[in-house]
């Protein structure tokens, strides 16, 4: 029996990781009253007594907790943005290596991927690794997501009686080019330069679709689209969760809600090549993700209650 405490439960992402785990004869959640789930010593009791501990939490409040954990068997699964550019940390995207993969197995500490940053990577990092592009592309994102990447204040505003009409549109932010997610897309990926990113929220609960388009005069390979294709197809061939698909005539960012499915996708022509990933802001792209990981890092089938 492996004794799981999820520090920030009351979060989206902590709900769906409780959710996820509540069923499985395997895992006993350790909790905390209400009253307590603030207090320092009380969580230090919990986080120790655990196998596993997840953090779903601001990224100060994050460090808190590592910083009370002094059993050092505790693994540990970070869902904030804290630790996901730590080389100390194991990166939570297995799909991206074997080296990836083998870090998360053997490593008590484990940043779980941002949403965004999940897209991009799995678009970004196997262009890099193949020498396809060089590191100083100027790469740009477009990144489409559901209300529920906002988390509970905007989950509220979205679902408000009377809420604002300027909610029924599409609306980009992060314009300043400062997202928190940029320097894990930049780091993961070995890039000399952080990408322009404009990410959109839309009205509809979950799901993401991750946009990258190319120049090919630009790469360091010329490739065709059914070359690169072809190249991801390849790549991603052995993983469960991780597919290369024909892209649709419409993309809807909502098609893999409740999957913890990634689908790769290239479109586009020779000249312009466009690489998107499909998935889940609340699956793949965090709740998803940080169970795959406890899975593997347990030496468990990844595919563990994500089916």
């Amino acid at each position: 029996m492996t004794d799981v405490f999820i520090d920030g439960k009351e979060g989206t992402t902590g709900l769906q990781i409780f959710d996820r785990l509540a069923k499985r004869q395997d895992i006993r959640i350790i909790t905390l009253p209400e009253e307590q789930r603030k207090d320092a010593a009380a969580r230090r009791e919990k986080i120790n007594a655990a196998d596993v501990v997840f953090l779903c939490l601001p990224d100060a409040a994050a460090r808190e907790s590592v910083s009370l954990c002094e059993n050092e068997k505790v693994k540990i699964i970070d869902a904030s943005t804290a630790h996901r550019t730590d080389p100390a940390w194991a990166y939570g995207f297995p799909e991206l290596s074997a080296a990836h993969r083998e870090k998360i197995a053997h490593s008590n500490r484990i940043a779980v991927p941002g949403c965004h940053a999940s897209g991009f990577i799995a678009l970004v990092y196997p262009l890099i690794a193949g020498g396809i592009a060089a590191p100083d592309y100027p790469f740009v994102c477009h990144s489409v997501t559901g209300y529920s990447g906002g988390g509970k204040k905007m989950i509220a505003e979205y679902e408000a009686e009377g809420r604002s009409p300027l909610l029924d549109s599409p609306r980009q932010y992060a314009l300043a080019q400062m997202h928190k997610h940029l320097p894990e897309m930049q780091a993961v990926c070995g890039l000399d330069y952080a990408p322009a990113f404009s990410p959109i929220v839309s009205d509809y609960y979950c799901g993401m679709c991750v946009t990258v388009p190319l120049f090919s005069r630009l790469l360091r390979k010329k490739m065709t689209v059914n070359a690169l294709k072809s190249y991801f197809a390849e790549y991603y061939a052995s993983h469960n969760f991780v597919k290369v698909t024909d892209a649709d005539a419409y993309m809807a960012a909502n098609a893999l809600a409740g999957s913890n499915e990634m689908h790769i996708s290239v479109a586009g022509n020779d000249e312009r090549p466009l690489l998107l990933a499909l998935f889940d802001n609340l699956g793949k792209g965090a709740s998803g993700a940080a169970v795959q990981c406890m899975n593997i890092a347990l030496g468990l089938d990844e595919r563990t209650s994500l089916i």
